[in-house]
């Protein structure tokens, strides 16, 4: 199902608690609302379309990926760059790192971890900083 997306700073700037089995309808709502989303937004997370959940999609390259309870365990290469938000106007100056080694769990509940790069990379650190509560 396609939500609307939250715009409310207070709501979006709490911290999500972590996603488990009962969380997986907002899996398929959030892979939804950013297909809709698709010809300006390339991540979102949970908390983007109602729900304190650690949860992020990503779609890079098109295909959707789905991350439940992700986190970032190391990082290298800063950079400084401007990022944009569904859930906000402008554009904000940002630190990324150019490489992320994350670990998180797919909808299955297994875990992963993995090495990402360059744009994968920063649509990841900006969603996981949605999941804190930072706002972009």
């Amino acid at each position: 199902m396609i939500r609307p997306l939250v715009h409310n700073d207070q709501f979006l700037s709490i911290p999500s608690t972590p996603a488990g089995k009962e969380d997986l309808a907002i899996v398929r709502d959030l892979t939804d609302t950013l297909k809709a989303h698709r010809s300006s937004c390339v991540g979102m997370a949970a908390n983007m379309i109602g729900f304190s959940k650690c949860i992020i999609v990503i779609a890079p390259f098109g295909m959707p990926i789905p991350m439940l309870n992700p986190r970032i365990l190391s990082q290298s290469g800063p950079y400084e760059t401007e990022e944009g938000c569904l859930c906000h106007t402008g554009q904000k100056s940002v630190t990324r790192y150019q490489r992320i080694e994350v670990v998180w769990e797919d909808p299955d509940f297994q875990e992963h971890t993995a090495v990402f790069e360059a744009f994968t990379a920063q649509i990841i650190q900006h969603e996981v900083d949605h999941l804190h509560g930072i706002l972009i």
